[in-house]
């Protein structure tokens, strides 16, 4: 199914959403540009252009649909060392080169490039570059400059900065720290506060505004100078004319040294593969589940990567976390990137005196916490959860890329991985004789019109991409079925594909469906785990927690029934605007009527996609209607429901009840069809009750309070609310 096309209504539409949406991510490109120019050692204004080029070219030739470009996390240790072995200007070079492999890399269709990878070994390369990020960084942050050799050093000497950071004794350097931890905690903290007023804003742009706001009290109030030592402040901001004026010289005397080549080949690999991933990440979404023309978006990455090297900024990647909040606040085309640039430059022009008043342990901060979150522990154990051989890959990777490099530790990765599979299947020959054979076969059922792919012999990294070319001949809102019962082998990345595209088919209103593994066997329960037909027994223990517990005896109390396991079928809730840009993991902890019509549950679910991830648990309930009604979102109406106005949605007034226009915010495309289903009886019902976010999706209706799992009590109270509303409903629809 071909997504629809924007017409010139639509767009307008559209703008005022798309204008909001690249002034929110301005907020956050603005203090990581600095940050990551300047952990690359490059000027701070070198991310701000390469921000601003890349959401002007890429907006207008690319082939994406709501992702943001800029600089990216993952080339901060490539360029340093780039700079650092061949000088600032003859970086500007590689950096352009590698623009130019970039789009070459568009034109002969290498879009799959991420896709010839293993999945831990890329997590392998990730962290390795969090790690890189977190050790270099991190001394700054606690105002503390060290030159050593490699990461790992870096890495060893953070117990003795903090040891030196708590016996400061100039005042100077004690600020500077205290700017650094108090950034880190509000990198780490922000998101847990489930305010949306708050979060209007996003957590740098805190660090910016509470940065500038300290310097101007002591200026202003105190009448004093910046405490913070002058040499841990940001230096070198030009305004605009300066930065057209002041083009760098380039020098080309290096290009054909190997430091060069090497530092153009790792440019584009990391490059390349980042933005990939964070395409694909971002495809999965867009609320309109349209699908990336990746090779299109790799030529204007490239192009724009060019003009970027050519003025000074760094190299132009597609960049997942900004790119998540693009989604989330409501960016539906490309414009939004376009804005984000726009934004970009007006501070620039309006502000770029103000820039030199932050603290570079505050940008380093925000870096720390971004290293920290490529590296999290939790990675680790999802790794390990999946399988134990994949710890082997991801740990391989990453100790091979901080020791050597990145193009070194990928390549270990891949031949690690190759190893292990060997290794498992026992058979050598099983590789070697299929690897160059065809080995899906795809054809279209007759009478079902159901698409059939069988796949032979062994399914991994190093042909993945033959099921992909297959897969995605077809339309998303058709049936398809992968059969895997003559294959011997199946590898944790394409089982990890395998989940993305159920998930995708059944979102756009298609069926994906995964047989022919039931004699394949695997070291974990993990739907991403390695499958191969050696039997490995598996032990499952089970047992409730205290919450669970209360729940189990609040079934039996209400005669209602309760099941703790995890359920992934829960295709009844895609269909809701809320889930429209998360992904549900599963619900759990369901309490539910006999016959189903009202069942309340903890979900699981995520919000962004890669290091902007949010796993997020919440209680809702759902009411299953025997009839269709119409589809509309109920809330208490706010300040920042009355702003939704100025982006182009349009609350629903009932002049006869002037009380609950004025306290609940109504949405919904159909009006008349909304007008008439909202009679009095409901209006009273919402009037003289508690407030609850309330969605309709034509089916069935949704209901919770807050973006948290509800104690005992609130269960009571929304089983009870869900209840007489259900009631309410069903004396409507007679």
């Amino acid at each position: 199914m071909s997504p629809k096309k924007n017409n010139i209504k639509s767009f307008f539409k559209a703008l005022p959403r798309n204008i909001f949406s690249g002034f929110v991510v301005s907020l956050i490109a603005l203090p990581l540009g600095l940050g990551l120019a300047m952990a690359s050692d490059a000027p701070p204004i070198s991310g701000i252009i390469s921000a601003v080029i890349g959401g002007i070219v890429v907006s207008v030739l690319g082939g994406s649909h709501i992702t943001i470009t800029g600089p990216g996390n993952g080339l901060v240790g490539v360029i340093l060392i780039a700079i650092t072995t061949l000088g600032l200007e003859s970086a500007y070079v590689a950096i352009m080169f590698s623009g130019i492999l970039l789009i070459l890399l568009g034109f002969f269709r290498m879009g799959t490039l991420a896709d010839f990878f293993p999945s831990s070994a890329i997590q392998g390369m990730l962290a390795a570059i969090g790690l890189i990020i977190l050790g270099k960084q991190f001394h700054i942050m606690l105002a503390h400059r060290i030159k050593r050799e490699d990461t790992l050093d870096y890495l060893l000497e953070i117990p003795f900065t903090v040891n030196d950071a708590l016996h400061y004794e100039t005042k100077g350097l004690i600020f500077a720290s205290l700017a650094g931890i108090t950034s880190l905690a509000i990198m780490m903290f922000y998101s847990k506060l489930r305010n949306k007023y708050l979060q209007l804003i996003p957590a740098p742009m805190w660090i910016v505004i509470l940065s500038i706001a300290f310097s101007y009290y002591f200026e202003l109030v105190l009448h004093e100078h910046n405490p913070i030592a002058q040499e841990y402040m940001i230096t070198g901001i030009p305004t605009l004319q300066h930065i057209i004026s002041d083009i760098p010289v380039l020098d080309f005397s290096k290009v054909v040294s190997l430091s060069f080549l090497g530092s153009v080949l790792a440019l584009t690999l990391i490059a390349s593969i980042e933005s990939l991933l964070s395409i694909k990440a971002v495809d999965k979404l867009d609320p309109e589940k349209r699908r990336s023309n990746v090779n299109r978006d790799l030529k204007a990455l490239g192009l724009a990567t060019v003009g970027s090297g050519f003025m000074g900024g760094l190299n132009v990647v597609t960049v997942i976390a900004r790119s998540s909040v693009n989604v989330n606040n409501g960016a539906t085309n490309r414009s939004s990137n376009f804005f984000h640039s726009v934004f970009l430059v007006l501070f620039i022009v309006l502000f770029s005196t103000q820039l030199t008043r932050i603290p570079l342990p505050a940008l380093m901060a925000i870096l720390v916490y971004t290293g920290y979150k490529l590296a999290s522990p939790n990675v680790i154990t999802k790794i390990f959860s999946i399988g134990k051989e994949q710890l082997v890959i991801f740990f391989v990777t990453l100790f091979v890329t901080i020791k050597v490099g990145l193009i070194t530790g990928i390549l270990a990765g891949v031949i690690i991985t190759f190893i292990i599979h060997v290794s498992i299947s026992r058979s050598l020959g099983l590789f070697i004789r299929n690897v160059l054979k065809p080995n899906v076969l795809m054809y279209k059922e007759e009478n079902t019109n159901t698409y059939y792919v069988s796949v032979k012999h062994f399914s991994s990294f190093l042909n993945y991409y033959r099921l992909k070319r297959h897969i995605d001949v077809v339309p998303e809102n058709q049936d398809i079925i992968v059969d895997f019962s003559l294959c011997e082998f199946v590898d944790h990345t394409v089982m990890e594909n395998m989940y993305s595209y159920q998930d995708l088919f059944y979102k756009r209103g298609g069926h994906f469906d995964v047989i022919g593994l039931d004699m394949h066997d695997t070291d974990s329960k993990h739907p991403f785990a390695l499958r191969r037909l050696l039997p490995v027994p598996n032990l499952i223990k089970n047992s409730l927690t205290r919450r669970q517990t209360n729940m189990e005896e609040l079934a039996k109390d209400y005669g209602l029934l309760y099941n703790f396991k995890k359920q992934r079928q829960v295709h009844f809730l895609n269909d809701f605007l809320f889930f429209n840009t998360k992904n549900i993991n599963h619900i759990y902890n369901e309490l539910s009527y006999k016959d189903k019509t009202i069942s309340l549950f903890d979900i699981e679910f995520t919000e962004g996609e890669f290091i902007a991830k949010e796993v997020i648990h919440a209680t809702m309930l759902h009411i299953n209607l025997k009839r269709e009604i119409p589809e509309f979102t109920l809330d208490r109406e706010g300040f920042l429901e009355k702003m939704y106005a100025f982006a182009g949605f349009k609350d629903i007034p009932f002049e006869d009840h002037i009380d609950f226009s004025r306290r609940f915010y109504l949405l919904g495309d159909n009006e008349d069809a909304i007008r008439q289903f909202f009679n009095d009886d409901l209006i009273h019902f919402f009037e003289s009750n508690p407030y609850y976010h309330i969605e309709s999706n034509g089916k069935g209706i949704l209901i919770f309070t807050k973006e948290r799992l509800a104690s005992l009590k609130e269960i009571k109270a929304i089983l009870d609310f869900g209840k007489r509303l259900s009631e309410v409903i069903v004396s409507i629809i007679k």
